[in-house]
């Protein structure tokens, strides 16, 4: 008997071992290492607060403009989208830029052109002048758009990516609503002093993301790629959950890198990237079903959040306001401010749910919320448009549906957009993807924003939410047949979901039974098989 009690004790001993090792993959360090990749990613999204206020402050800053510059309705349109497609400057060069002078110091330039940017603006003395400002800015939105959430993105542990990649989105809307919050702030000055005021104070978050910066560690990918792996290391240890996660990170950017696995020196030569020049003609000219698959996955995401009017209603908020029946600036402000403050809360909420619900059940639901909040909203414009009087009904339904489709926006297509395309490109192709990304971001918006009052004009205010929603619509079916699920993948290991744009749930289910069919029975005994590569819970890569 007492050899049996042996027996059975040896016997579980390999069992609680185990459970240990299993353990260790527990959140018992995650507050303290997910504190400073929670800094990290905070730090880096300082740069969407540009973007943010920008949209926000021109929408109320525009009726003052309008008033004291004397421009017509078509020049109002050019002022307030143009920024869109100057943004284009700076997203197509940030790729390259950020390869070069590495992430961190990309996001201190991209603050240093909004803060000329923004002083140009409000020194303006004449549309020309304001043009010239609204040019600068916007070269450094497009630098900040780009290079924010790639950043973020690369130094998040794949158990919070989702979470912290969308900071930008979040910071997005929080500038958004200090541009509201400045309108109103500084309505009331004179006509001249005031929209001035509006424009030059965005300065300071530029100026707030300079020294912010200085505490960031620059991104553990980008010092692989450039050899310095001691650093990376040790980027890689505060920013993982634990120390063996930190290890397979490693592994998996040396993989990704070309660097071999045995080579522990803190410094390595690496072989010279091209800065781009590669990258562009595999990304475009000559890509694989997968990379083809991921492009049209990022771009056809970055199209659809643009195309479904989302910047017409954040920046002609008054307008539509004042169709519904609000004439009084003051009030048309205010409701503008009720836009801005149910954004960002809705964001918010968002954050927290992207690594719980994913990415894909998020995304549905929110775009599918939008067809919905679209053709109410251009049901009761078209209703109030009809009318020979005030319809308190439909002017109550109108403002509804304006706060109901920003709510479903920001709970889904708004982070989601930028952080699955942040996520889903290969090491050697992200920074230029992405930058691909918002560049079609920008123009899809630059595009809706330039055409919306003259839209309208054309097909009536409710035909022109009529035709938002029947985009967001196609945009539906597009994302449920194409859009695979990227919840609590790895960066490196992503590319293998990709590949069969219409055929990738009979790729996911595989793998998933893959992650299961070890010795037959049913349990992984903590291995996880990617690809080629089969990574075991201690953190270590075996082919």
């Amino acid at each position: 008997m007492a050899g049996l009690g042996a027996e059975n004790y040896a016997a579980s001993t390999p069992a609680v071992v185990d459970n240990k090792t299993l353990a260790d993959f527990e959140p018992s360090k995650k507050p303290k290492r997910n504190k400073f990749a929670f800094a990290c990613a905070i730090l880096a999204s300082l740069s969407s607060i540009l973007l943010g206020y920008d949209i926000g402050v021109i929408s109320g800053a525009i009726i003052f403009i309008q008033d004291d510059l004397k421009i017509s309705d078509v020049q109002v349109e050019i002022l307030v989208g143009i920024l869109n497609l100057y943004c284009l400057v700076g997203s197509c060069a940030a790729g390259r830029t950020s390869d070069w002078l590495g992430r961190r110091y990309t996001i201190v330039f991209a603050g240093a052109i909004f803060f000329v940017g923004a002083l140009l603006m409000g020194f303006a003395t004449n549309y020309a002048f304001l043009m010239v400002g609204r040019f600068v800015a916007g070269i450094g939105v497009g630098y900040a758009l780009m290079i924010a959430p790639v950043y973020t993105a690369e130094v998040s542990p794949a158990s919070s990516r989702g979470f912290l990649t969308s900071f930008p989105e979040v910071f997005i809307n929080g500038g958004i609503l200090l541009g509201y919050v400045s309108n109103y702030a500084f309505s009331k000055l004179p006509l001249h002093l005031g929209w001035r005021l509006m424009l030059g104070v965005g300065a300071i978050p530029s100026v707030l993301l300079a020294i912010g910066v200085l505490a960031m560690p620059e991104s553990p990918r980008w010092l692989i790629m450039q050899g310095r792996l001691g650093e990376a290391k040790k980027v890689l240890e505060k920013t993982s959950d634990t120390k063996e996660e930190a290890e397979l990170r490693l592994s998996d950017i040396k993989d990704a890198a070309g660097i071999p696995q045995d080579c522990t020196d803190d410094i390595v030569q690496v072989q010279k990237q091209t800065h781009g020049e590669g990258v562009w003609k595999e990304l475009l000219l000559y890509p694989t079903p997968a990379v083809r698959h991921v492009l049209i996955c990022a771009i056809g995401i970055h199209f659809f959040q643009q195309a479904s009017g989302i910047d017409s209603v954040v920046l002609y908020s008054p307008r539509i306001f004042e169709k519904a029946g609000i004439t009084s600036s003051n009030d048309k402000l205010l409701a503008t401010m009720a836009v801005g403050f149910v954004k960002t809360i809705f964001i918010l909420v968002a954050t927290f749910l992207l690594d719980r619900i994913g990415r894909r059940p998020l995304l549905l639901s929110s775009i599918g919320g939008m067809v919905l909040a679209l053709a109410t909203l251009g049901f009761s414009l078209t209703i109030i448009e009809h009318s020979d009087q005030k319809l308190t009904w439909a002017v109550g339904l109108c403002i509804t549906m304006v706060l109901a489709n920003v709510a479903v926006f920001s709970i889904g297509m708004g982070p989601i957009t930028w952080v699955y395309s942040s996520e889903i490109f290969p090491l050697r192709l992200r920074a230029q993807g992405a930058s691909m990304g918002v560049a079609v971001n920008r123009v899809t918006s630059g595009v809706v924003s330039m055409t919306f009052i003259s839209l309208y004009k054309a097909i009536s205010i409710g035909g022109a939410f009529f035709l938002y929603a029947g985009i967001a619509a196609v945009a539906f079916f597009f994302f449920y047949t194409c859009y695979p699920e990227t919840q609590g993948k790895t960066l490196e290991g992503m590319e293998v979901l990709f590949g069969k744009i219409v055929g990738w749930r009979e790729e996911a289910k595989r793998l998933k039974m893959k992650t299961m069919e070890v010795n037959g029975d049913g349990t992984s005994n903590g291995q996880i098989q990617l690809g080629n590569t089969t990574t075991t819970t201690n953190g270590r890569s075996q082919s």
